[in-house]
């Protein structure tokens, strides 16, 4: 089978990637990624080193691009995206051209070029916050950040096209993910990385933000389960059950690395900030998913590969375009950083 991956530099690209790579040898493999900031060029290098992989630097907004690399493939996994919440609200142009226009340009050339299967990765953000109970698929979408619309536009455009032209899409909505690799913008490694320098932890507004959280390994099974026994034109929530709001998390993590709750300093809550989010994963269970990593346990590991990586997450927080965003991402800390 021939299988094209976007965003495959990317966290969980990056994952989904090598767990293909390891469940299906035979399959051919190419990778389309902008490497932009948050990709890997470091995995893109060893997935070279597989001669059933191409790797293709270029934008999924580049359509003359994009219908050639869909030409010969099977199989779509549509994992490219700018997914940083924080980023959006700054800048919200970027997101709205590559996980807007860049999906379009997917689907069309997808469709063009009689791609049997398109799979495309969304996120539990789209229905907004809840304050009790689970969001199921079938609920209304309330995106509240310029990320998470722009995730809700790529959700509305897959299944139009399904209405439309009974184009064979599958969506999936996953909750936040974790584990190594994970670009240190993002708050579990904006956490241990911080603590890792002898710095304080930002937690926005009281910490009360409640997250559902799955080991990244787990998504990528997720996703493959869902391409082989989901349904086409559906929609498919991803979650563990395991709930967390940001002030257990940062206690959790300094708990693991010796720390004193001293080293959380509390920032200025950021807009539009949501409450919880939580998915009813049961749809995807019926077709026999359970998680197989613990949070516990695999957040563990997760802290000791920051410990072990040092290199590698220095070298992108030492760079001035990382330095200048978090010190207007987060002036509070200022002060407490030098």
């Amino acid at each position: 089978m021939k299988i094209l991956i976007t965003g495959g530099a990317g966290f969980i690209g990056s994952h989904f990637t090598r767990y293909w790579l390891q469940k299906y040898p035979k399959d051919s493999i190419t990778i389309l990624d902008l490497l932009d900031y948050a990709g890997n060029k470091d995995i893109l290098d060893e997935f070279k080193k597989h001669r059933n992989v191409t790797v293709i630097k270029g934008d999924i907004c580049n359509k003359k691009l994009v219908q050639t690399v869909t030409k010969n493939c099977d199989t779509l996994f549509h994992l490219a995206a700018q997914t940083h919440v924080d980023r959006s609200i700054h800048s919200s142009d970027p997101f709205i051209q590559t996980n807007i226009v860049g999906t379009q340009n997917l689907l069309e050339s997808s469709r063009i070029n009689h791609v049997k299967k398109f799979v495309y990765i969304s996120t539990d953000e789209v229905y907004g916050s809840i304050q009790n109970g689970k969001f199921v698929e079938t609920d209304s979408l309330h995106p509240s950040s310029p990320y998470s619309a722009s995730k809700a536009g790529g959700d509305l455009l897959c299944l139009a096209y399904w209405h439309t032209y009974k184009f064979p899409v599958i969506i999936t909505r996953c909750c936040n993910n974790f584990g190594p690799h994970q670009f240190p913008e993002k708050v579990i490694p904006v956490f241990i990385t911080h603590l890792l320098e002898g710095k304080k932890i930002p937690l926005y507004g009281n910490g009360k933000n409640v997250r559902e959280w799955i080991y990244v390994l787990d998504h990528c099974r997720a996703i493959d389960l869902v391409f082989q026994k989901g349904k086409l034109g559906e929609i498919y929530n991803i979650g563990s059950g395991t709930e967390l709001n940001n002030l257990d998390l940062a206690k959790l993590i300094l708990k693991n690395l010796d720390f004193p709750t001293r080293f959380i300093q509390q920032v200025t809550d950021r807009p539009g900030h949501d409450l919880r989010y939580a998915l009813n994963s049961s749809k995807l269970r019926k077709l026999g998913f359970q998680p197989k990593h613990t949070f516990t346990e695999y957040m563990h590991e997760t802290i000791r590969w920051y410990k072990e990586n040092t290199a590698w997450w220095k070298q992108i927080k030492d760079t001035s375009p990382y330095k200048k965003y978090f010190k207007k991402q987060y002036p509070g800390l200022t002060r407490i950083l030098r």
